[in-house]
């Protein structure tokens, strides 16, 4: 298939984990994507009021900690996210840059653009759910880098 993630074997992965899903590259540019996964698939999702906060809290405040930031977006199955990145192959800083950022979720008073001028849908929002999601990520740190429970296991792609 072209889309990379419904090649992927979902069944056999770990959540949370933080995969580099692929690298595109320009004439002159890099663009590396991360798989972010707070939830394990298809057995846990996040709720979309704190979902919708932690992607505008993230997609904020994560560009104070790195100036290469693309996109930060949340996958339609509200498991996870998606980071791009410019330029930037250091998968052990993207760590850090993350948990730094779900540090500053833990300690922010409110949801950045939280409002009818600057969000689509404005009233589905919740900072108090969204600072659970970014604690329990934080409590899995450790675990970021493992994707697969066997990382040997030939099933873990489809193709």
């Amino acid at each position: 298939m072209n889309v990379e993630s419904f090649n992927f074997n979902h069944t056999k992965v770990i959540a949370p984990y933080v995969r580099l899903v692929g690298v595109t590259e320009g004439k002159q540019d890099r663009v590396h994507k991360y798989d972010i996964r707070f939830c394990q698939p298809n057995q846990a999702h996040m709720p979309m009021p704190s979902l919708h906060s932690l992607e505008h809290m993230i997609a904020e405040l994560i560009r104070n900690h790195l100036d290469c930031v693309l996109d930060f977006s949340p996958m339609g199955c509200q498991t996870g996210f998606y980071l791009s990145v410019m330029n930037h192959d250091d998968y052990s800083e993207i760590l850090a840059v993350l948990a730094r950022t779900l540090q500053d979720v833990l300690d922010a008073t409110e949801v950045p653009a939280c409002n009818e001028l600057q969000c689509g849908w404005a009233a589905s929002h919740d900072l108090e759910g969204a600072k659970s999601i970014a604690r329990e990520m934080l409590n899995h740190r450790n675990e970021w880098p493992q994707v697969f429970a066997d990382e040997n296991d030939p099933d873990n792609w489809l193709s």
